[in-house]
């Protein structure tokens, strides 16, 4: 800590080893922190490591991060860890950035910016302070960057609050798990149900997360809300029409703003990347949300009596259903990006894709009698080979800067909505009535789904970035 010190008004490139590892690391922790993968964590931490000169090794874990850096004369080794599991798609796309400003300020390639963008831009857009940026502009910086300068820019990511507070958050989960309603088959009984419970389960929920009470914990107690209140609005609206009480599998479609998509599919990534440690950690991750998510929704449901019959489509047109299909998957990829706290013009771009790729899968599925594990496959290589295709406008030049979106900010939220809820419920529903032949079915059957989802992702990776064509 005295070497770091020592070195704050020292320009980055000369400064000492511990002064250079203090940003590597505190790059790679707020990048972690953000709910990226490894790979991601381990890339951005070795491309400010080049720029500087300094070799990095790391192990990256759900959690934790353990990083050697060495210089060639000395190593400084540093263990930092996570106090909690969390997503900030923001957040993510404001260390790409930062990472962007180190290097080509070092005189490195940036991935979106040049030095004269950089110079054109005030800095307020990536988390930055917009006063300091300002004034760096003016002087078309003569001076080099600074380690204090270096993790002042990363305070200032580290300190920016959630776009969306609690009533927001609900908000996007009442509509992301209403259009998810409609997509899996649900009529408009079953989308009010799911939109009322979910947005209540979603508030318990982020408020329970603000009081740092266990995950586990807010995510039992956030089902069991959903899940009563939907039943509760349901049986409201029965009194002035009775067929609203046919409708009570909307109650698995108000549980499914749970679903941890970010642990799912980076974890598929890693392990496609073959970080089969951080992969496992991501995977068994997701499958204890789930797994205490739908064991809360098995709880309820067994209290009240209810049986998942599945949801009972309504009769309309084709060029209708498409037209519908298109607009609440452009809904449920808006309402999770807010879920992942990412900012407006993400969230569009996201919906866009998102709603383009499930659109094609559920064409393929429903009228071209395709296999789910077929259209889940294609719908994220939609998606994937979409988002490639925004981040190389931005490259080109053909999109501002300030719009290039990390793929991971982009591709998640789009196949979230993918993602086989009612087929993980169903199961652990007949595992619990001990129907152990149907739970093994709808076990495999949601497997089966959801191991396509990242080897699409991957498969779009590998056709449209050499550093993932390549094993080097």
């Amino acid at each position: 800590m005295d070497d770091i010190k020592a070195n704050l008004d020292t320009p980055v490139q000369d400064a000492c080893l511990a002064a250079k590892a203090s940003i590597i690391v505190r790059t790679g922790y707020l990048d972690l922190s953000a709910g990226t993968g490894s790979y991601r964590v381990k890339e951005i931490m070795n491309r400010i490591g080049y720029a500087l000169g300094v070799y990095v090794r790391a192990d990256v874990n759900l959690t934790s991060i353990e990083v050697s850096c060495s210089d060639g004369k000395e190593r400084v080794t540093e263990v930092v860890d996570l106090p909690s599991v969390g997503v900030n798609t923001e957040r993510i796309w404001h260390m790409e950035h930062f990472a962007d400003w180190l290097t080509v300020n070092l005189g490195h390639e940036g991935v979106y910016h040049t030095e004269a963008s950089l110079q054109r831009s005030n800095g307020g857009d990536y988390g930055f302070d917009a006063r300091s940026s300002r004034e760096e502009n003016s002087q078309q910086r003569t001076q080099p960057i600074t380690v204090r300068e270096a993790h002042a820019k990363l305070d200032a990511i580290e300190r920016k609050a959630r776009l969306y507070g609690p009533l927001m958050q609900a908000l996007g989960s009442a509509v992301a798990c209403s259009c998810f309603v409609f997509l899996l088959g649900g009529a408009a009984y079953d989308m009010l149900g799911a939109f009322v419970g979910a947005g209540v389960g979603q508030y318990v929920r982020s408020r329970m997360n603000g009081k740092h009470l266990n995950q586990f914990l807010g995510v039992a107690v956030g089902v069991v809300a959903a899940a009563l209140v939907t039943i509760a609005t349901l049986r409201l609206v029965g009194f002035v029409d009775p067929t609203a009480l046919g409708h009570d599998t909307a109650y698995i479609g108000a549980i499914l703003f749970i679903v941890p998509g970010f642990p799912l599919i980076t974890g598929g990534l890693d392990f496609a990347k073959l970080d089969f440690p951080s992969g496992l950690q991501r995977i068994t991750y997701f499958l204890c949300i789930v797994g205490m998510g739908t064991l809360a929704a098995w709880f309820v449901a067994t209290m009240v009596g209810l049986s998942p019959n599945g949801f009972e489509a309504p009769h309309i047109p084709v060029w209708l259903n498409v037209l519908l299909i298109f607009i609440t998957a452009i809904g449920g990829v808006w309402g999770f990006s807010v879920l992942f706290n990412s900012p407006w013009r993400m969230a569009l771009v996201a919906a866009v894709i998102g709603a383009t790729a499930d659109t094609a899968r559920l064409l393929m599925v429903n009228y071209g009698h395709a296999s789910l594990e077929i259209g889940a496959f294609t719908g994220a290589l939609i998606a994937g080979l979409l988002a490639s295709a925004w981040r190389i406008s931005v490259r080109k030049g053909l999109l501002p800067a300030s719009l290039g979106f990390p793929r991971i900010s982009l591709t998640v939220p789009s196949i979230v909505i993918m993602v086989p809820g009612l087929y993980m419920y169903r199961a652990v529903y007949e595992l619990g009535n001990l129907q152990t032949v149907n739970a093994m079915d709808w076990i495999f059957k949601a497997m089966l789904v959801i191991v396509c989802l990242p080897i699409g992702l991957a498969f779009a990776r590998i056709l449209t970035d050499k550093t993932w064509r390549y094993d080097r």
